[in-house]
Formats: C-alpha cells, structure tokens, sequence
C-alpha cells in the first residue's frame, strides 16, 4: 500500500471531530499570519496572503457541493419519513406525547427568535452584496410569495433550491406513497439511505472545506469572524440549555403538578449525556427504550413515541435554523425582521425541524427553508451550513443532547400523568 493511500485511509477512519477542529485552527492560523502581513497594494500580495486566497476554493467548493446536494437530500428524507412510518398506538397517552412533542418543539423556537432578537449575531459572509434585494414586509406579501413557492413545479423547486416549494411536494408524495406496496417502500428507503451516504462522503470533506472558509474569513477580518463563530455557539447553547432547564421542566410540571427536575435530570443524564457523544437522536433510540424501561413506563406508548421522537422531536434542530438564520438576516444590512417574519419563522423552523433527519448534522440541511423566507440567495445559506458544521463539534453535540432527552422526557411525562412510572 502506497503512503497516500495509507493517509486517505486513516483519514477516512480518523475522528471527524478532531479532523474539523484540527481544520478550524489551521485556516485560522493562516487566516492571520496572511492578515498580518497583507499590504493596501493588491497587486504585490505576500505568498501567504496569495496562499489564503487560493485555499478559499476549498471552501467554495465544499458550499456548492452542499447547495447541489441539500434540496436532493430534504425532499428524498421526507418521502421517506412520511411514506414508510407507521404509527398503531391510539391510546390518550400517545396523543399527549404528540402534543408535548409539538409544544416543545414550537416553544424552542419561539425562544430561539427572541434570543436572536435580544442578542443579534452577525457574520462575516462573502457575496453578501447579492443579497442586498428587499425583503417582504406586510403578511399578504409574505404570504402570496410562500403561496406561490408552495406551488411551484416540483423539478424546478429542487433545481431552484425551493425549499418551501420542496418539503411541500415532499409531503404530498409521502403521503400518497403510505398504501404503496412493501417494495416500493424499501426502494424509497433505500434512495434515502444513499442519499444519506453522499451527503455522509460530503461531510468526510468538511475539515478542508471549512479549512478555507475559515483561512480566507480570518483573513479578511483580522480574526473578528472567530469572535462571531464564538458569539454564535454561546447563544446556541444558551438557549438550548434554557429549554433544556426551563421550558421542557415547566410542561413537566403543569402536566404533573410536581417538581420535574428529578425526572429531567435522570432523562440528561442517562440520554442526554450519551447523544451528547453519538450525536445522532436516531442512534440513541435504544439508549432511550432501555431508559423508559427502568422508569416503567406505559410499554404500549414508548416502543412508539421513541421513535417517533428520534424523527419529530426536534427542539435542538428549530433552536439552530432559527438561529443561523436570523444570524443570515443579520449579516446582510438591507434585510430587516418585523415581528410577522418572525412569527412565521418559528412556526417554519418548529415544522422543518420534525423533518430534520435523526443524523449527525441533519437540522443544518433545512437552513436555506428557513432563509428563504427572507429571500436570503442560497449561496448564502450555504454558507451558513459550512459554518454550522464548522461550530457543530459543540452545537450538534448540544442540540442532539437535547432531543434525545427531550423524547424520554415527554413520554415519561405523558406516562406518570396516566400513573404509570417511576423515577427510581
């Protein structure tokens, strides 16, 4: 064996963390030796500044190669998730945990809006002079330009990047491919599984990708775009904590009429702490069923809502698309939020998020339908991805801690309200 073929393969098996954070300190170490030795005379640019400059391709490359991917990736995921689930349990317990999933989801993001508003995050993004176009501002704008999104033809939507136009299709094939036959539905299953790997082989890259991004960004900014990047996770996992603390213990106790926070601290413990590592709600569905098991809980309600909850439950998810959205919207001066925008952009990011996949990254792919709201261009977004997996060795961690708990805790409170649990 060759030794590059002995270095692709200990890349290939190597910790992706590791290689991603190895990237960011890399590009933001050539990033400012080119920023401090670059010269006002763009005609005699240092080697280093040059070698800064050249190395952005990879940043760029990675960006559009997730801007082809992502409308492929959300409109396949979605067939799938709705088309091939199957839901038997009709008991009131269930119904509740459905409802707990939704309000928590739906109040995340609610917060997520606000604290954005609260604590604004602006990044330093390239071609943000594209976006400079205007942003609808009355609700009967907003909503005829969402109508006709809605609408649009579906190859058009994910050659367009639609992505309201995308999940709408998305939604209506999935559901009129629920009586398909069992083949049909393990092809479909099947796309979405290779569709995961590309996007998996894509992910792979992410290190050199965002090696350039981050080169090219520090230098530009002298470093200021590191000082954004940590603004931005310090707001992520502040709200995320706060739902986490606060809200999820608030719809425990007015369901229970008693402290929740045993019962919460158990659920980050024991599933939390794991999906903290994995990074991945659908791979902590086991953790999950042997968790509500030791609390005795209702057998005919947690081998469903589990799950259910590794798919729909995605508090974590709405918190980042609202977010890096909102930072998006930030980032380019001509577009402003009224609170109308913001209103729908909760309630859009709370429904993307049941779409997100159960996957390591998965909320990041449904930025661009949340900035689309805002006519943000998809370069943009994509941009917004890079840097979300550029910061998401701490905010995917977080985010999926968070709604994995999020599922043991709800079926728990929707089990203990019918009488039946125990937190031991």
């Amino acid at each position: 064996m060759s030794g590059l073929s002995r270095l692709a393969k200990s890349y290939k098996h190597g910790n992706l963390i590791t290689q991603i954070i190895i990237g960011v300190l890399l590009g933001a170490l050539l990033g400012f030796l080119a920023y401090q030795t670059s010269t006002a005379d763009t005609r005699t640019l240092s080697t280093i500044e040059q070698t800064a400059i050249n190395v952005s391709i990879l940043g760029d490359l990675f960006v559009s190669t997730l801007k082809a991917v992502a409308p492929i990736l959300v409109f396949v995921l979605v067939v799938a998730a709705i088309s091939t689930k199957h839901v038997n349990s009709n008991s009131k317990g269930f119904k509740n945990v459905v409802i707990y999933y939704i309000i928590g989801t739906l109040g995340a993001a609610f917060i997520a809006v606000g604290a954005s508003f609260l604590f604004p995050v602006e990044l330093t993004l390239k071609g943000v002079e594209v976006a400079q176009g205007t942003t609808p501002q009355g609700l009967s704008e907003i909503l005829k330009t969402l109508l006709f999104r809605v609408v649009d033809n579906p190859v058009n939507a994910i050659a367009t990047g639609n992505y309201i136009g995308i999940l709408t299709w998305a939604i209506a094939f999935g559901i009129a491919l629920r009586n398909a036959s069992s083949e049909t539905k393990n092809i479909i299953s099947n796309v979405a599984d290779a569709i995961t790997k590309i996007v998996s082989f894509v992910i792979r890259l992410a290190p050199f990708g965002i090696f350039g991004i981050v080169a090219f960004s520090v230098y530009e900014s002298g470093g200021s775009s590191l000082i954004e990047y940590s603004r931005l996770i310090l707001l992520l996992v502040g709200v995320m904590l706060f739902v986490a603390l606060v809200v999820n213990p608030l719809i425990a106790f007015f369901s229970l009429n008693k402290n929740p926070y045993p019962l919460v601290f158990k659920c980050l413990k024991e599933s939390g702490l794991t999906a903290f590592f994995t990074r991945s709600s659908a791979a902590n569905i086991p953790v999950n069923l042997n968790l509500c098991k030791k609390l005795k809980l209702n057998e005919e309600i947690y081998p469903v809502s589990i799950p259910l909850g590794a798919t729909m439950n995605m508090a974590g998810a709405a918190i980042t698309i609202s977010v890096l959205a909102l930072a998006a919207v930030n980032s380019v001066d001509s577009v402003s939020v009224s609170f109308v925008n913001a209103f729908l952009l909760s309630v859009l990011s709370a429904i993307a998020a049941c779409g997100a996949s159960g996957v390591p990254g998965g909320s990041l792919m449904l930025i661009p339908l949340a900035c689309s709201l805002f006519n943000i261009p998809n370069d943009i977004s994509m941009q917004m991805i890079a840097i979300g997996v550029a910061i998401g060795v701490i905010q995917d961690s977080v985010e999926t801690a968070l709604n994995s708990s999020s599922d043991v805790l709800f079926t728990a409170v929707a089990s203990m309200k019918e009488g039946i649990g125990e937190v031991n």
